[in-house]
């Protein structure tokens, strides 16, 4: 008996050294606050940041090579009706009927225009298996 008592009182007492060094511990799961709402915040909803580096990395490489397609593969007419149809290189967004008026053309000129663009560009990319 007397040696069953001491086991298990080292059994106990190891249980309370142990939960003593992980007493400060905080798991990115466990809530630590609660919101406006009373919804509970973890830390991973503080720490988390909503944008991923590589889709973040991805997408400034695919833009590069975008404005490269661009400037290589269109004429200046197809070149001006993207960039100002999709607000690039310092321009805001615009419709294809905004965009005829500034050219003086037609919208469904401006429509064809853009769609034989945006197929060269699509080929770019497929052609370099982006």
């Amino acid at each position: 008996m007397c040696v069953n008592s001491r086991w298990i009182a080292n059994e106990v007492l190891m249980f309370f050294r142990s939960k003593r060094k992980t007493a400060q511990d905080i798991y990115i799961s466990d809530p630590i606050d609660t919101d406006k709402e009373g919804n509970s915040l973890t830390l991973m909803d503080i720490v988390a940041d909503e944008d991923n580096i590589l889709d973040n990395l991805d997408l400034k490489i695919k833009s590069e090579k975008l404005h490269k397609f661009i400037e290589t593969h269109l004429d200046e007419r197809e070149k001006t009706i993207v960039l100002m149809r999709y607000g690039l290189c310092g321009y805001l967004p615009m419709t294809q009927r905004e965009v005829a008026k500034k050219l003086g053309i037609s919208r469904s000129y401006v429509s064809r225009i853009e769609k034989k663009a945006l197929c060269t560009l699509k080929k770019q990319f497929v052609r370099e298996g982006i």
